[in-house]
């Protein structure tokens, strides 16, 4: 109601401006006005020399804004191997784009200057000059080649698993809705078991057909633990609209589409531990850290709960706008030792046992005389109870 309002009050003083201009403009009618709306050689140098004041403002803008905040995150530090790839061809795209800015940016205002408008100077008109225009147009031409070219091998390199890689990569189901995400690791076969929407029911809630072979040893978790130094192969899903597996340090993405099932793989080369003890990751979660700190200070004086100190995570995000809650669609993800992975997967229940534990559950709490029979206190205590009620 409130931005209503603002938006109203907005267009009723822009119209009260417009009348205002109009009454401005009706009292001077009669009167000598050297207003001519015809540029005249002042008129033309005030502009031309604008031009080069805007040129300087453009620089200077650049240079204070490589200074304050050049310091980007995501252009090295990346933790898996194909990162370095994708940040050369990054650091290489931007270095492209600022030398053509700046060479872009000199010549417009320089010309705009030079040839600005002048008493009694005719215009020169040249139809065409092929020998110019080929070559404006086959610089672009040959650096965007070489930049898609190169772009598809890092691509190639990146997507490509040859049956060795296959064979020796752990194979993980991304599974995404609104808004969350679940992963389906593949077992000791290393192979997920078939799956599809119309097979969700209860504790399954990716869908897994049961009755797979493949599917009895698959495990469904919610927090991602990946191995370093092993290539781990990603099999993705969507519920329900399209998401995007967006997990930016290890230079990764990919869109879920619903439907059908998209891939993506690459191999883990820091832990979480070890990112963590990076240089730079350390100045980052002290300075975030320092910002928290201050805004305890103004949550306390409110008599607010403060901020926990941020401890860096790896994280699985969703790119793409998928709803309301878009933003908090994240999971989080733990790069382990070898040695870790294999003991935190060890323990993970199936998700043939969950979900026959859950049926199991649900038949004794629809058949409370057979809980009677149980020899645990705590089933007995509660059939007790319902003896009571009843």
């Amino acid at each position: 109601m409130t931005s209503l309002l603002v938006l109203i009050i907005l267009v009723l003083l822009s119209i009260a401006i417009w009348q205002l201009t109009k009454i401005f403009d009706l009292t001077q009618i009669g009167q000598k006005s050297k207003n001519s709306q015809v540029a005249n050689d002042n008129d033309n140098n005030v502009q031309g020399y604008l031009m080069f004041g805007f040129l300087a403002f453009i620089y200077i803008t650049t240079i204070v804004c490589f200074v304050k905040y050049g310091n980007l995150p995501l252009i090295d530090n990346s933790a898996s191997e194909h990162g370095p790839l994708i940040d050369n061809l990054m650091i290489i795209s931007m270095i492209l784009i600022f030398i053509v800015q700046t060479i872009t940016q000199a010549l417009l205002h320089y010309f705009a200057f030079k040839y600005r408008g002048k008493k009694n100077q005719k215009a020169f008109y040249l139809a065409d000059n092929n020998k110019l225009e080929f070559i404006w147009s086959s610089i672009p031409a040959i650096v965007l080649a070489v930049l898609i070219f190169y772009g598809l091998y890092a691509w190639n390199d990146i997507m490509f698993v040859d049956k060795e890689q296959e064979e020796n990569a752990i194979i993980i189901e991304l599974y995404a809705k609104q808004f969350g995400w679940e992963a389906r690791y593949s077992g000791k076969d290393n192979a997920l078991g078939k799956a599809n929407v119309r097979y969700i029911e209860g504790v399954n809630t990716v869908g897994v057909d049961l009755e797979d072979p493949n599917a009895q040893d698959d495990i469904v978790v919610n927090e991602l633990h990946l191995p370093k130094g092993k290539r781990v192969i990603f099999k993705i899903r969507s519920q329900d609209v399209l998401h995007s597996a967006y997990m930016p340090h290890f230079r990764a993405q990919m869109n879920c589409v619903p439907g059908m099932v998209t891939n993506f793989s690459f191999t883990p080369n820091k832990t979480t531990l070890e990112m963590r003890e990076t240089e730079a990751m350390l100045a980052k979660v002290d300075n975030i850290n320092k910002i928290r700190q201050n805004k305890n200070k103004q949550l306390i004086a409110e008599g607010k709960t403060p901020l926990d100190p941020y401890t860096f995570d790896y994280l699985l995000l969703c790119n793409k706008i998928c709803g309301a809650s878009h933003y908090n669609m994240q999971m989080k993800i733990v790069v382990d030792t070898p040695q870790e992975f294999k003991a935190w997967l060890k323990d993970k229940p199936t998700l043939v046992a969950a979900v026959k534990a859950a049926n199991a559950a649900e038949k004794d709490q629809s058949n409370p005389d057979a809980v009677k029979d149980s020899t645990t206190t705590t089933i007995d205590s509660t059939a007790v109870a319902v003896v009571v009620i009843k």
